[in-house]
């Protein structure tokens, strides 16, 4: 079911926007964590009383009293969600609604290759990327921690910290392939499943930005992502299991919408 040819070519046509996702991730792993520090971190509590609705909105109101709830909230909350989404949305376009507006997409079909197993390779590539930048940003922020402050960082939480961060980026992967599958103009579709995306992202910064709008997290499934819970250790993977599995559903659904479309090319 996968083309391993098309992989290889496409982990070389997307080597370097990959490459420039892992240098923005860095910049910002490595700077936030330096932050954990008591001079800055009555800092960062100045600042969070004088914007304490701004804070709250981006999931940076509460510290948390270990290091790995203070990644959780300063860097999982909103910036690790942020920053893939961003690379999740440019690798669809390329992987697919690029091919198709070009027209290249007749190059692909025109090999021996079934659609299902074009569609499925890309999808597979997609996936891929995501959870090598999860792994990238989780083992980078490990080793800082690890040389910066040894010991302190609980490995079983941030592991599962981690986990639910995969899972969560695939299902966010797998609206914007779908909306490319299964849309006629690629381009309208994926405006569609990234904007569906962004609109999760936002209600979930509204949601957290007082009691008024709270009621807004139960409109999406970053909800499931409880970070600061996973962080202390008393958060469930069942969540993480949810979100793969509608993952993997709407992945599958992209792939016999793409082959079953009526292609122009």
């Amino acid at each position: 079911m996968i083309c391993a040819p098309l992989l290889q070519r496409e982990a070389k046509r997307n080597l370097l926007l990959l490459a420039v996702f892992a240098g923005i991730l860095t910049l910002y792993a490595s700077v936030i964590l330096t932050m954990y520090d008591p001079e800055l971190g009555e800092s960062l509590a100045m600042m969070k009383d004088a914007m304490p609705q701004l804070f709250a909105a981006f999931g940076m109101s509460d510290p948390g009293a270990t290091l790995a709830e203070f990644l959780a909230n300063y860097l999982y909350g909103f910036l690790f969600l942020a920053l893939p989404l961003v690379m999740i949305i440019l690798l669809t376009n390329r992987l697919l609604a690029g091919y198709l507006d070009r027209g290249t997409m007749a190059w692909l079909l025109a090999t021996p290759r079934p659609r299902r197993q074009i569609a499925a390779s890309q999808a597979l590539f997609l996936v891929g990327s995501i959870l090598g930048a999860v792994l990238y940003a989780g083992g980078l922020c490990a080793l800082l921690s690890a040389f910066l402050y040894p010991g302190e960082l609980a490995p079983l939480p941030f592991l599962r910290l981690n986990l639910c961060l995969a899972a969560l980026l695939c299902l966010l992967g797998s609206l914007c392939f779908l909306g490319v599958c299964a849309v006629s103009d690629s381009r309208r579709g994926l405006a569609a499943g990234g904007g569906v995306c962004v609109v999760f992202l936002l209600l979930q910064m509204l949601s957290q930005a007082g009691e008024k709008w709270e009621w807004l997290r139960y409109l999406t499934p970053l909800t499931a992502f409880d970070s600061s819970s996973l962080a202390r250790g008393d958060g469930s993977l069942w969540p993480a299991l949810g979100l793969g599995a509608a993952a993997l559903a709407l992945y599958a659904a992209g792939v016999g919408a793409f082959a079953r479309r009526d292609l122009s090319l």
